[in-house]
């Protein structure tokens, strides 16, 4: 990416140049900014599978019974047992991840607290792993020692690659953003049959569905920084995909398990 003309500037600065509050304001803000990634990673999640799991159940029950009500049925279902399914996942697994990393924080904690000789030749180690010579690794880690809060935020970003995010949201809260995700998703592929025939809704909702997925995928390109076109055209595919045999299998499977034919 093309640097802007501030970054421009900065570029030439030694690090003892810049201004202190200047840096304070620029960190938050880039911590701000990755907490905020995790909402939004769980909205674009929420909102795919919803969009993908709903076309799919809608398009293979209009396959087998052409029934508007029955497909309105089926399509609302999935979108309810769908929205707090993934709000209690996301809910239970944020929970117990954050239990799990306390427990294993409050491990280095205590060697920390109780063997500091070795969590400091841990450090030293870890450092030198990284690329630094064996005495600058053990210069570091031995000025690192001398704080123990800092000693314990090393070890538990180095050694056990963890990073508990200041500004990061509750369970609670990355919940409701999925289910809020999955229930906005779910809704486009339904609303056709409110609207059209069946036969015309159908292809109303995969297309709907379609055009909206290409769309999170074109929205998701501003933060992977990949290529908006091939990002949108991936989704696309995955949903149009799950749509259309969908349908398939909603035509092909009725008569194989010795259902009547759909009346046209």
């Amino acid at each position: 990416m093309t640097p802007t003309p501030d970054e421009a500037a900065r570029a030439g600065l030694r690090a003892d140049e810049f201004d202190r509050d200047w840096i304070r304001e620029h960190v938050s803000d880039e911590r701000r900014q990755a907490a905020r990634l995790g909402d939004i990673r769980e909205a674009i999640f929420g909102a795919q599978d919803g969009l993908v799991s709903t076309v799919a159940v809608a398009s293979t029950v209009a396959g087998a019974t052409g029934d508007s009500f029955v497909i309105l049925v089926a399509g609302i279902a999935t979108a309810l047992a769908g929205m707090f399914s993934m709000a209690a996942g996301e809910y239970l697994s944020s929970k117990s991840q954050r239990e799990i990393f306390e427990a294993q924080i409050a491990g280095e904690r205590e060697e920390v607290e109780t063997r500091p000789g070795e969590a400091q030749a841990e450090v030293a180690f870890m450092f030198e792993e990284d690329g630094l010579p064996s005495d600058e690794a053990a210069e570091v880690a031995r000025i690192v020692s001398r704080h123990p809060d800092v000693l314990l935020r090393t070890m538990v970003e180095k050694e056990l690659a963890l990073h508990v995010e200041e500004h990061a949201g509750s369970p609670l809260q990355g919940a409701m953003v999925m289910g809020g995700a999955f229930g906005l998703g779910a809704m486009v592929p339904v609303l056709p049959y409110l609207i059209f025939p069946v036969e015309v809704a159908v292809w109303v909702s995969v297309l709907s569905a379609g055009a909206v997925l290409f769309g999170i995928g074109v929205a998701k390109s501003r933060w992977t920084r990949r290529g908006a076109l091939r990002s949108g055209l991936e989704i696309l595919v995955i949903g149009a995909l799950a749509g259309v045999i969908g349908y398939f299998f909603g035509n092909v499977l009725p008569p194989l398990l010795g259902a009547p034919p759909v009346a046209t």
